[in-house]
């Protein structure tokens, strides 16, 4: 799996507009205004790195291509939607379960989670368009796979993402250290959007405000906190077990 390359103004320019999942984009040093400037402007509004390099990297990057001093990196994960990974719950009859990324930046921390993902069942992964790292090659390397597996859904704002879905019978619960609640005293076997927040700095505060329930995991040691891979395996599958629970005999 490698990331596709995009060159030429055109072809960058419509790959943006179509919401192509974009990495990064890199532009001949000194080149500048035209067909280009509407590309940037683009690319910043899409929260897209932008790299200005020499003509060489260019070459190397798209070897005989007519790159027009421009290249992007598409991802190698084709994203889902949102209305399509319902479906999927819909269709197996199973209760839905989501997993939001607030801003993760660690890829290893991403290919991590969406691998614990398939594992517990999760319908579909939900990642910001802003701040959030880039699905790339380090994502599906640790992934081992599963980003081929657990459709990723790329969203715009966090919150208004989670009243929506609020609206529609999920509850959002959101992992943070000062949760009023023990993980395993939550009820999480309903529609549940589990809400792991970025590495250092957590949940952001709109977020934690629009969750419904914020859980913590008990620490015994002389840290704190897990990180974010290891916290979010914890409490998948704290979803799974009560789940299991209720359908064992």
């Amino acid at each position: 799996m490698t990331e596709e390359i995009i060159a030429g103004r055109n072809a960058v320019f419509e790959a943006l507009t179509s919401k192509r999942p974009i990495n990064k984009i890199f532009i001949k040093a000194g080149l500048q205004g035209g067909s280009l400037g509407k590309i940037v402007a683009a690319a910043q509004g899409a929260a897209i790195p932008v790299e200005y390099v020499q003509a060489e990297k260019l070459d190397r990057l798209a070897p005989g291509m007519r790159h027009q001093g421009i290249v992007a990196l598409a991802s190698p994960i084709a994203f889902s939607t949102l209305e399509d990974v319902l479906q999927r719950a819909a269709s197996r009859n199973e209760t839905p379960f989501l997993l939001l990324l607030d801003e993760l930046q660690d890829p290893q921390n991403v290919g991590a989670l969406i691998r614990s993902a398939d594992a517990a069942g999760v319908h579909g992964v939900l990642l910001p368009r802003r701040r959030s790292c880039p699905l790339n090659m380090v994502v599906a390397k640790v992934s081992a796979g599963a980003v081929n597996y657990v459709p990723v859904v790329q969203i715009g704002n966090i919150v208004q993402t989670l009243r929506s879905l609020q609206e529609q019978g999920f509850w959002a619960v959101g992992a943070d250290m000062d949760g009023e609640s023990l993980y395993f005293d939550a009820d999480l076997d309903r529609p549940v959007v589990l809400v792991i927040g970025a590495e250092g700095k957590g949940l952001g505060r709109l977020v934690k405000e629009n969750c419904d329930m914020l859980v913590r995991i008990p620490m015994q040691g002389g840290v704190n906190s897990l990180n974010a891979s290891a916290a979010g395996a914890i409490l998948l599958y704290e979803v799974v077990r009560q789940r299991l629970q209720k359908v064992t005999p």
